[in-house]
């Protein structure tokens, strides 16, 4: 089966990734060898396999929610790499445009 070297570029493009060249077929030969793969597995006989949800026949349990106060909130600070008054600092994660 395989995908072609363009095909990656394109997906590169539509990712808005750039790729050197080298990347590029790199990715090239590793997605192909996924793809064939998965085309071997279209010769597997499964017509007397059931098709499941899930492996395991068990019940998810299920609870209410509860808010539960957790008493010692220094435990949790002393944690922190940064602290501000009592709030955990984190980084930025989205970019203004």
């Amino acid at each position: 089966m395989g995908i072609s070297i363009d095909e990656v570029k394109k997906i590169a493009h539509l990712a808005k990734l750039e790729l050197p060249e080298k990347v590029a077929q790199t990715y090239t030969e590793e997605l192909s060898k996924i793809l064939d793969y998965f085309a071997s597995l279209k010769e597997v006989d499964t017509d007397n396999v059931q098709p499941t949800f899930h492996p395991f026949t068990w019940d998810t349990p299920m609870r209410e929610d509860e808010v539960k106060p957790f008493e010692d909130i220094q435990a949790i600070l002393a944690n922190a790499p940064e602290l501000l008054e009592n709030m955990i600092v984190v980084p930025k994660v989205v970019k203004a445009p």
